[in-house]
């Protein structure tokens, strides 16, 4: 069943996936309970503007406090709630719900769980170019209800940054960025359209996908990375859901071309900056982000 508008021609430039594995889950930091997958599993000068993708799976059984305050600089996070709930009070989460922080300057926040929960989250650390490293920082908040989605015959799509699909997320970006949730039935197909210089990389989440002309296929727990040009075009990324039907994440991105240096919660230009960070954050100079400011707190 075709669900695209878009009819591909002998000059398209069709995307493919090039790699796929499979990250393992490892014990995560949260205790009992807590798995964790590292999805980008290569250097930052392969993954750019991607620096990491943590895919943490929690079935707390216990009330016992876990997680906490902690600070972070240089970079975004941009966490995806695919399953349960997180957080407290304005910045809390549900299934399907998304936020976008800004740690620029540098900022600290707050992931405690405090009850029995089961979750799933999808949280990236996105480079910030160099220019914009120090920026201000913010946090932006969307509910699913305001997430804009596509939807058809077998088909969903929900767009959270970017424009996919004929819609625009509303996030302010700025490293240009698309994340899609993307979930098909069995045999439906949809044709997307990208930047063919975004780098790319697909996630599953359930069943399974067909990808490409080749029809690879991409499982849960699979990560598949995209060819990628560096001409200025658009391409187009096709996709059939697998014999139970399939989701999966997109994530495509600008590269920056700014090298980075990672240390603990903070991303630098230099050592220096990771110095300077550790002394901000002990010296007090870091910011709680529920003390944010209207113009920098977005509720979408």
């Amino acid at each position: 069943m075709e669900t695209t508008t878009l009819i591909p021609n002998d000059l398209t430039i069709r995307r493919k996936l090039v790699t796929v594995h499979s990250p393992a889950a490892e014990p995560g930091f949260l205790g009992a309970g807590h798995q964790a997958r590292a999805v980008i599993q290569t250097g930052f000068a392969q993954s750019d503007p991607f620096i990491m993708l943590m895919d943490d799976v929690l079935d707390k059984k216990d009330e016992k406090p876990a997680g906490g305050p902690h600070p972070h600089a240089g970079f975004e996070t941009v966490s995806l709630l695919i399953e349960g709930e997180l957080g407290n009070g304005e910045h809390r989460m549900k299934a399907g719900d998304f936020q976008m922080m800004t740690a620029g300057s540098g900022i600290i926040h707050t992931e405690t769980i405090d009850k029995k929960s089961r979750m799933r989250l999808l949280q990236m650390w996105l480079t910030l170019s160099k220019e914009d490293r120090w920026a201000q920082p913010r946090v932006q908040d969307m509910a699913l209800e305001s997430v804009p989605k596509v939807l058809g015959d077998g088909l969903e799509i929900r767009v959270y940054s970017g424009s996919l699909a004929g819609v625009t997320s509303p996030l302010k970006n700025h490293v240009p960025l698309i994340l899609a949730d993307i979930q098909l039935k069995a045999g439906v197909r949809t044709t997307l359209q990208l930047p063919a210089s975004f780098n790319a990389f697909l996630y599953g989440i359930g069943g399974s996908v067909a990808v490409g002309e080749e029809q690879t296929p991409l499982a849960e727990n699979q990560v598949g990375w995209l060819d990628r040009r560096t001409e200025e075009a658009d391409s187009t990324l096709e996709l059939e859901g697998g014999p139970t039907g399939g989701r999966v994440v997109l994530y495509a991105g600008q590269p920056q071309g700014d090298p980075i240096v990672s240390y603990g919660p903070f991303i630098g230009d230099t050592q220096r900056d990771i110095m300077r960070l550790y002394g901000d954050y002990h010296a007090g100079k870091m910011k709680h982000v529920s003390t944010l400011p209207g113009e920098q707190a977005f509720v979408y």
